[in-house]
């Protein structure tokens, strides 16, 4: 049986096929602009050399068939922050719809810029490594390897990153506003942070007297949790203060969720309110004064009772 030879591939030096990047490299790539169409899945019809960008000049300036603009930024060699600050100049001077960046070694640090560039903002990103191969004595042929690119997952995450962010910023507005409220002096000591509760100890160890805030409703709450494996103990205090439920609810002008919680290794006992972080600020000092009196009222019922707690100062 007669076997076909099957060659190896091997690796050519880039600057033995392109000695130079603009005049060799560049042209070329022009002039074969439907190899980077093939890797990339883009239909770019046309590509201008040494177009200005401001007082620099970018190496190619590509349009698709509908007009759209990319800019591309050829290094043959491994990436470097340089070319990244040029790719995003260029893109924003000549407000591209994307940027490809065309590199023979790709490091670490650029890939995750990249990916994170379609994470966050409106433009495409393509990292592409450029490599020369030949088979046996065959001529050098390139091979253009797609490294990061835009996909619909990407731009979904950052939309996902940047509302989380947001939501952190605003929430730190809220209890910046909240803890100088002149009411709140409980926790007017507390530094304001970003989560969905602030609080502070009620005086007995894993009970605390905590803030919450969500998007449309916020609330003033005992919570009791005593730590790992203390759900029989957080349970007893529960307990405990349910026998004195009347007197702590009619000391309240707000009504009182008690919450149990059995799937749960915390317990709690809620004032819940309308109104949250994504209400109008204008609105904010009214809803958070009420939050203010809830809080007052619930620590002022509690004080007597907790200091009669059998369980709770173990």
């Amino acid at each position: 049986m007669i076997h076909a030879s099957i060659g190896k591939l091997q690796r050519v030096p880039l600057r033995e096929v392109w000695k130079h990047e603009a005049y060799d490299f560049t042209q070329w790539l022009q002039e074969n602009i439907d190899i980077l169409n093939d890797s990339l899945d883009l239909n770019l019809v046309t590509a201008d050399r040494e177009q200005a960008a401001g007082s620099f000049s970018i190496d190619l300036v590509a349009e698709d068939e509908d007009g759209t603009t990319y800019v591309i930024e050829n290094q043959l060699e491994k990436s470097n922050h340089d070319h990244l600050g040029k790719l995003i100049t260029y893109l924003t001077a000549r407000s591209a719809r994307g940027g490809i960046w065309i590199v023979s070694e790709p490091r670490p640090e650029h890939v995750a810029a990249m990916a994170w560039l379609n994470e966050s903002g409106n433009a495409d990103f393509y990292l592409v490594k450029v490599e020369a191969v030949r088979i046996g004595d065959s001529p050098a042929a390139p091979l253009l390897t797609l490294i990061v690119g835009p996909s619909e997952e990407a731009k979904e995450t950052g939309r996902a990153k940047q509302e989380l962010a947001e939501r952190y910023d605003i929430r730190k507005r809220w209890w910046t506003a909240l803890v100088a409220h002149p009411g709140a002096k409980l926790h007017s000591h507390i530094t304001p942070g970003s989560y969905s509760w602030l609080g502070v100890s009620s005086g007995i160890r894993g009970l605390n007297l905590n803030y919450v805030v969500t998007q449309s409703e916020c609330g003033a709450e005992l919570y009791i949790d005593r730590g790992k494996d203390a759900e029989e103990e957080n349970t007893r205090i529960f307990d405990e203060l349910l026998v004195s439920q009347a007197q702590i609810d009619n000391a309240i002008s707000f009504p009182v969720s008690w919450q149990r919680l059995d799937s749960r290794r915390a317990c709690r006992l809620r004032i819940d309110l309308p109104g949250g972080y994504r209400s109008p600020e204008e609105e904010w000092p009214a809803i958070q004064a009420k939050l203010v009196e809830a809080m007052t009222q619930l620590e002022q019922a509690l004080r007597h009772v907790l200091k009669t707690l059998t369980v709770g100062h173990q």
